[in-house]
């Protein structure tokens, strides 16, 4: 059971309140902290996270487990691969990591439909969850088919900056190769002509955005 004043303050975008009293009644409250894992390849998907506070990174793997990102939930947020996955039993082929510490609320598979059917602010919630997250799709395909690897490495240090709320980002080349799927090689060079640039500091396993980048990116 969720408190409904939490709901009320968290989701302001839901004001039915026998939408607002189903999802307190039948749902659940969790916390993950920053590296949990919520989600796995191959995992079958029993509830839908909606996002309160925090954010989770979601990627997509391969058998060999390279990983490419995705897109970030955030607050107010739920995730469109959990939704299909819920809808039509299959496991899920998506990797979903804690990036922050969260607190979420977990909407059961059956309560799901259940809301669908008889509530309008859920279903719109659900297709502009849809359209979201297929735009933000749209948006690594066109990274990956049209920009240059500077360039997206460029914007996801902006995205890690902006999402983490820090100019300080604890990672490793490996990770943002990873992500971007590339090597750590093509990275590391990457990364050292930006802090030539003064774009960055290099530490090790840390990196010191600058301001300044939000303007080269702009």
């Amino acid at each position: 059971m969720v408190d409904e004043k939490l709901i009320r303050q968290y989701l302001p975008q839901f004001t039915d309140n026998d939408l607002i009293q189903e999802i307190s009644n039948r749902s659940g409250y969790s916390e993950l902290k920053a590296g949990d894992i919520l989600i796995e390849p191959g995992q079958y998907i029993k509830m839908i996270p909606i996002i309160l506070e925090g954010a989770i990174k979601v990627m997509r793997t391969d058998d060999e487990g390279h990983e490419l990102f995705l897109y970030y939930l955030e607050p107010m947020e739920t995730c469109a691969v959990s939704l299909t996955c819920c809808r039509s039993h299959r496991s899920s082929e998506i990797k979903a990591v804690a990036e922050t510490d969260i607190k979420m609320i977990n909407i059961p598979a059956d309560l799901h439909e259940d809301l669908g059917n008889k509530f309008r602010q859920w279903k719109e919630y659900i297709a502009g969850t849809y359209q979201s997250r297929f735009e933000e799709v749209l948006k690594v395909i066109d990274d990956i088919a049209f920009k240059r690897m500077d360039e997206r490495l460029l914007n996801y240090l902006l995205i890690k900056k902006n999402q983490l709320n820090t100019n300080e980002i604890a990672t490793t080349h490996q990770s943002i190769a990873n992500e971007l799927g590339t090597s750590r090689e093509v990275i590391s060079r990457l990364l050292k002509t930006l802090e030539k640039k003064k774009l960055i500091e290099l530490t090790r396993n840390k990196i010191f955005i600058r301001d300044n980048i939000e303007d080269l990116i702009g």
